[in-house]
């Protein structure tokens, strides 16, 4: 009897890539935590009975993109026309721009337009009104625009009740660009209880529907009242007279989210490899290569009861390392120090790590794209790595 022979190394099956083998620093994202986050938003604007129109500035992503709407393109929101431009080439043909238009920006929006592309922009003045009633005049196109109302303070619009709001509604309305009001309730970035965020989705939905309202009483056709962030979202108990609910966030989540108790640090998406590159036991730190530049420098959770510097710090499999905090940042070093006089964990030079972001549209916009892996399937060392989701814009 003949032994069947072994097979030899060159015929084996390539072991799948793991979060051992790229450069550092990558971006990583689970896709379990993303399609999870995912749904628990979309169940709850089922109930709540309003359509959602994603913001897709966070991942800037077609694969995550796609997660959204079951595969096919629907309605999205963008904050910047190359966001646009890339999403349209992907088939996306509802598009919102939910940035103050530049009036010089107008012939891009012009030329999406003439491809088939519904992009609304986003206006406060009757400045940028004429500009966009002009060049829809000039193209022969209706380009919709939508009126930013103020419900918080926070940044840009007009407050409900400001006496040019029906004067800037004319404005689009006599063009055929009135398409209706949006409205983005931004203090609710700092609004730590659960109460605080309920009273911030009731403000930014009586807001914005004071305001269509009132374009209503003067005769004006408001088909659109949008609202929406991923705080409010996520607490909105009645969003009556609201056609759109926007939030973008959500999909990933972040340190900023957790600590405001929108997420658990479970639901966390988005998180950066980084190497163990040195040791200065006698300022008790490690340094890795992944700073400012692969984090970003935001320090949302500064202003939070819990302080998480640039970022919580996990083994390679996602497992929370008790009191390890990324408390400093240069633009291509980390420094983890252990919180609260903790012994600094012993991790030799090598050791690679993942950091968990404070904010992860920023921490996201430092990389072109995501290794994926899949939390759901248990592993007792590098996670596999199941795709490469390419950012569409910006390189």
């Amino acid at each position: 009897m003949t032994a069947t022979p072994s097979p030899s190394p060159s015929t084996l099956a390539p072991a799948a890539p793991t979060l051992a083998g790229p450069d550092t620093p990558f971006a990583v994202v689970d896709v379990h935590r993303t399609r999870r986050n995912i749904a628990r938003l979309r169940a709850r604007a089922d109930r709540l009975g309003v359509p959602l129109r994603p913001h897709v500035k966070t991942a800037k992503s077609l694969d995550a993109a796609a997660l959204l709407h079951d595969g096919t393109p629907g309605p999205v929101t963008v904050s910047t026309l190359a966001e646009a431009e890339a999403f349209a080439d992907a088939g996306y043909t509802d598009i919102t721009y939910a940035v103050g238009i530049d009036p010089r920006k107008l012939p891009r929006v012009i030329a999406l337009s003439r491809r088939g592309v519904t992009l609304r922009v986003l206006l406060d003045s009757a400045e940028q009104a004429r500009c966009v009633a002009a060049a829809a005049g000039e193209a022969g196109i209706a380009v919709p625009a939508q009126i930013e109302i103020d419900c918080d303070g926070h940044r840009g619009g007009l407050k409900p009740d400001d006496p040019e709001l029906t004067g800037i509604g004319r404005i689009l309305d006599d063009a055929g660009c009135l398409d209706g009001v949006l409205t983005h309730a931004g203090e609710s970035y700092f609004a730590p209880t659960d109460e605080e965020r309920c009273v911030a989705a009731r403000d930014e939905r009586d807001s914005a529907v004071a305001a269509a309202g009132r374009l209503r009483a003067d005769g004006l056709h408001v088909p659109t009242v949008s609202v929406g962030s991923t705080p409010t979202a996520h607490a909105a108990d009645d969003l009556a007279g609201v056609t759109e609910l926007r939030a973008g966030n959500y999909v990933f989540f972040d340190l900023v989210m957790a600590g405001l108790g929108v997420c658990a640090l479970d639901d966390l998406a988005l998180s950066v490899a980084v190497t163990v590159i040195g040791h200065r036991p006698e300022y008790g730190r490690l340094i890795t290569d992944g700073g400012w530049m692969a984090m970003s420098r935001d320090r949302g959770t500064a202003a939070q009861a819990r302080d998480q510097g640039y970022g919580l710090v996990a083994d390679l499999s996602g497992t929370l390392i008790p009191g390890l905090v990324m408390t400093a940042a240069s633009q291509e070093h980390g420094t983890l120090t252990a919180r609260d006089g903790a012994p600094l964990p012993a991790l030799p030079v090598g050791t690679r790590l993942r950091v968990l972001p404070n904010h992860a549209c920023a921490t996201a916009a430092q990389h072109r794209g995501y290794h994926v892996v899949d939390g759901s399937r248990s592993t007792a060392g590098a996670p596999a790595i199941e795709a490469f989701w390419p950012r569409v814009t910006g390189w």
